[in-house]
């Protein structure tokens, strides 16, 4: 494996592979990697000649300043991983090479970003439009790769796609988790003991939702869902919505949640976790 660290030396790489027929597989990452990243390559690896990994904590997709400085960085044992795995490239730039100037770009995300964390997170998902297309733009993929516990993230990088023209095909990977149903995150490694024990109590009630909303509606199935999770000790919902899987927009309560994503943000302590499931549809 081959640790880049300029643009120059991805788009010379890039081109290289390009030139020699290669397909290329591109994983972007903010490093901290575990299983889950890991899935993300071995997605890459099957479907692609060379496969690029991207390792870089964006500043532009924060809003929270406090989140930035605590976001682990551990960059020796990433390129260990990323070299077992069997990447090719690594590219780990530095902040100024990245934005040897301000990204001033603001990208008509439209509805999909503007719910969920979009409302939660001003700004971030601009800031992640503007790092995705940047190393679409240097790398020129046949194909990268997310996972789904971004369910919203992959949306709004769809529609980024859209508006900037990339011939890039987005694959979507299945969410990976601990065996106590714990989605993999690198913020997971910020619980104490306390909030690890508590933390797949998330996941958990997601899956008694699924089955409480075969016989409630959506307004029902989210109460039900966000004071399960409230009464454990040490979590605290910031939202629950059922939306749908395409625009991102929350159903109606009346609706039935049948093949509808219910996205979940919760506090465990001063750690913000994320999680996600998609709904039986009807008749399953």
């Amino acid at each position: 494996m081959k640790i880049l660290r300029t643009v120059h030396e991805l788009r010379t790489a890039m081109a290289q592979a390009r030139q020699d027929g290669k397909t290329i597989g591109l994983v972007p990452t903010m490093g901290a990697l575990h299983q889950g990243h890991l899935s993300l390559v071995k997605a890459a690896r099957a479907d692609n000649d060379c496969v690029v990994v991207s390792v870089f904590v964006n500043p532009t997709q924060f809003n929270n300043p406090a989140d930035l400085k605590t976001y682990p960085r551990t960059e020796a044992a990433d390129a260990e991983l990323l070299e077992n795995a069997g990447v090719d490239f690594a590219f780990i730039p530095s902040v100024e090479e990245v934005y040897p100037e301000p990204d001033t770009r603001v990208f008509d995300l439209g509805p999909v970003a503007e719910v969920m964390e979009g409302a939660m997170r001003p700004g971030h998902f601009n800031g992640v439009a503007q790092i995705v297309s940047k190393l679409f733009s240097w790398t020129m993929p046949d194909r990268a790769y997310f996972g789904c516990k971004d369910f919203q993230q992959i949306a709004v990088i769809r529609r980024m796609v859209e508006l900037e023209g990339f011939n890039i095909e987005i694959v979507a990977c299945p969410i990976v988790r601990e065996p106590d149903g714990l989605a993999l995150s690198s913020r997971n490694v910020r619980l104490t003991p306390e909030g690890r024990k508590v933390a797949p109590g998330i996941y958990q009630t997601l899956q008694k939702g699924t089955e409480y909303g075969m016989t409630h509606n959506v307004g029902e199935t989210q109460k039900y869902v966000t004071e399960l999770i409230d009464d454990i000790p040490g979590l605290r919902t910031e939202y629950f919505t059922i939306a749908d899987t395409r625009t991102m927009q929350p159903l109606a309560a009346d609706m039935s949640p049948a093949g509808a994503v219910g996205c979940v943000t919760v506090h465990c302590g001063d750690v913000r976790l994320i999680d996600n499931i998609v709904f039986p549809a009807a008749g399953k």
